[in-house]
């Protein structure tokens, strides 16, 4: 029994652990490692990280139709992906007798692509789930063999998001498995008028639009905490936000216009009231409180400012 495993970040990364204490790992596949922070450190992928500890074999090509010769010389009889980020070429899908199958951080037809957590909660979803898939040509369109469904919370943002599904992922791919290898699995074809998308965020995606709807905007912030960061602009200066409050009441103002300062933090007015702002991090500094930012330049000069 041989297995390939595909993925890169710390998501795949738990998959992966967890793997490797029940199966036999035959080879990872992960993306290039990355130059990261501002001394350009190369960092390994996380998944690379694993497989180096448990002592498997690591590929990391550029793209990878580059290495099929190599991964066909593997001769798996299973492969696994999970948040690799390349599409797979149909050569490399249609060689392991098992297939390949893919652990996906939604309930599909559902936000496939590759921002699946971030979409689920940017857009407002009240649930999200991990769905453990058969993979073919198009972008997480296979059939699906099980599905395990999370409630998402208010108190959720995307780490706390990922941490959950990841573990999910974990499981629900080691109690699938045995039926897979077995050939005695169920598997059931996707609804295409059902499906929606969730591709990768792309920078202007991840300003605050604040003449949206305080729901809206809270949703935007939580669904980019930590990475990337959602931002706006006070005075030309970018500020990125990490947390924030939807506020009930009355409020009066232009939309993005700073109302008040308070104990929580920054007061924003918004379509349909006001959101507090509670942690940010000013440009070329690090995070912080937004009560200690105002605090910084003098709160009384924040009220009438607008964010952009």
């Amino acid at each position: 029994m041989k297995i390939i495993f595909m993925g890169t970040p710390q998501f795949a990364a738990t998959v992966l652990e967890g793997l490797v204490e029940k199966y036999p790992v035959a080879a990872v596949v992960s993306q290039p490692d990355k130059r990261v922070g501002r001394h350009q450190i190369l960092e390994e992928t996380p998944v690379k990280k694993v497989a180096l500890k448990n002592d498997i074999k690591v590929l990391q090509p550029l793209k990878v139709k580059d290495i099929y010769e190599e991964i066909l010389s593997i001769n798996p009889d299973l492969i696994i992906t999970c948040a690799y980020g390349q599409m797979i070429p149909k050569d490399i899908l249609d060689f392991p007798r098992l297939g390949c199958i893919n652990v996906h951080a939604s309930l599909l037809p559902k936000l496939r692509g590759g921002a699946p957590i971030h979409k689920a909660l940017i857009d407002g979803y009240d649930k999200t789930g991990i769905t453990i898939m058969y993979m073919d040509e198009k972008m997480d369109s296979g059939d699906i063999i099980c599905q395990e469904e999370l409630k998402i919370l208010d108190s959720d943002n995307l780490e706390s998001l990922y941490e959950k599904l990841s573990v999910i992922g974990r499981d629900l791919l080691l109690t699938s498995l045995p039926s897979i290898i077995e050939g005695s699995n169920e598997r059931f074809k996707q609804n295409e008028v059902d499906a929606t998308y969730a591709f990768n965020i792309k920078r202007e995606e991840e300003h605050i639009d604040f003449s949206k709807s305080s729901r809206d905007v809270f949703n935007l912030i939580r669904g980019l905490a930590p990475i990337p960061g959602s931002y706006t602009c006070l005075e030309k200066t970018e500020i990125k936000v990490y947390d924030s409050l939807v506020l009930e009441g009355n409020f009066t103002g232009r939309c993005g216009e700073i109302i008040a300062v308070n104990k929580e933090g920054i007061v924003v007015k918004t379509k349909d009231g006001a959101i507090c702002l509670k942690e940010v991090k000013p440009f070329s500094k690090k995070r912080m409180k937004a009560t200690d930012f105002a605090n910084g330049i003098r709160k009384e000069n924040l009220i009438g400012k607008v964010f952009e």
